[in-house]
């Protein structure tokens, strides 16, 4: 009985010499018996534009709030809010009774004028004909140009009240003036509108921007040949060149608007959504790995270190960069230095790590 009490005791102190720095290397340190087959990565500190964030929002190039340029009652709504509506689309029509009446007389006054216009010009060239044989008198014949004049311009006059008439009935039906997307209806069927009642908005779909604003230390960073970064919210990478960096303070941000035209694409853009926008400053010697080599766990982010022959598992701090979705990298702002060792695939030996285990 006394000899396994002193053997316990034994064990006991042996485990307790153990160092706690000795005792967590053995936590994080991880080895596998196929190290020499995992791609590794050297360190090495580059000289990399810093990316400035910013956040932008989404908004349309071409959008426009649609009118009454008549008055009436409404009779049909063809589209309602949300809809996508072709361009050159009837939106909504507007009674037409008295807009056709007037449109009928300005025709008739058009006819009117041409008949008198064709008497008076016939009878101007008559009296031309007979003036020089002393026929007619002086009088006569100023009579017979005056009223060839006034007839003429009678005509000119009533093609104009035709044309306005035309306008006016055409007024009656409102059609889309580009097609997009219908965002807001003011109206309802049946309503009673006046001259200049906004009636319908809305934006076009296929001509989007990003705007944000810059504040005016890094005014230099942007010109029109700056290459931006926007990412969505659904975490697309898009890339423009083609911006329009405003030349004045905006009041009373003191910042400068920077319009970021958008690229066509097959999925229509959100009006209103706010995204990421990364700019290139100047360039900083900075850490940058593949993403891959990232070991993620909740916040905690680390590396895996080679030391003799073990990799260590090391804590770092990482930092997002603006990038493509094929060669995803980071940027490490602590935890690493010059002539350091990492794997390339942490997920890779973290899975063949826990296979060799089991």
């Amino acid at each position: 009985m006394l000899l396994k009490w002193v053997l316990f005791i034994g064990l006991f102190i042996g485990n307790a010499s153990l160092s706690p720095a000795q005792a967590s290397d053995d936590i994080r340190s991880e080895r596998h018996p196929n190290q020499s087959s995992m791609q590794t990565l050297t360190i090495r500190t580059v000289e990399q534009a810093q990316q400035l964030y910013f956040d932008g929002q989404i908004e349309a190039v071409k959008a426009a709030t649609v009118s009454a340029q008549t008055a009436g009652r409404i009779l049909a709504l063809h589209y309602d809010i949300n809809d996508l509506v072709p361009a050159g689309s009837p939106l909504l029509e507007i009674t037409s009774k008295e807009q056709g009446a007037s449109f009928a007389a300005a025709e008739a006054e058009l006819a009117r004028a041409e008949a008198k216009n064709i008497e008076a010009q016939a009878q101007f060239t008559r009296y031309q004909a007979l003036f020089p044989k002393g026929a007619i008198s002086k009088g006569a014949m100023d009579e017979a140009t005056a009223n060839a004049t006034a007839s003429f311009q009678a005509v000119s006059a009533a093609k104009a009240q035709l044309i306005t008439a035309k306008e006016t009935l055409n007024y009656t039906t409102v059609s889309a003036p580009f097609s997009g997307r219908v965002t807001q209806r003011f109206v309802e069927q049946g309503e009673t509108v006046t001259v200049g009642q906004p009636l319908y908005a809305g934006y076009a779909i296929d001509d989007m921007r990003a705007v944000f604003q810059l504040p005016q230390q890094y005014q230099s960073y942007v010109t029109t040949d700056t290459k931006v970064t926007i990412e969505l919210a659904s975490g697309v990478i898009i890339q423009s060149s083609d911006i329009i960096p405003f030349s004045f303070l905006q009041s009373p941000s003191q910042t400068y608007q920077i319009r970021v035209n958008l690229p066509v694409r097959e999925t229509e853009y959100t009006a209103g959504e706010w995204v990421k926008i990364a700019i290139s400053g100047k360039k900083q010697p900075h850490i940058v790995v593949p993403e891959s080599a990232i070991f993620r766990r909740g916040d905690y982010t680390a590396v895996f270190i080679k030391q003799a022959d073990n990799f260590v598992q090391t804590q770092v701090r990482v930092r997002t960069m603006a990038n493509s979705s094929d060669n995803p990298s980071v940027i490490i702002d602590a935890g690493l230095m010059d002539g350091d060792i990492i794997l390339a695939q942490a997920s890779q030996f973290i899975l063949q790590s826990t296979n060799n285990d089991k």
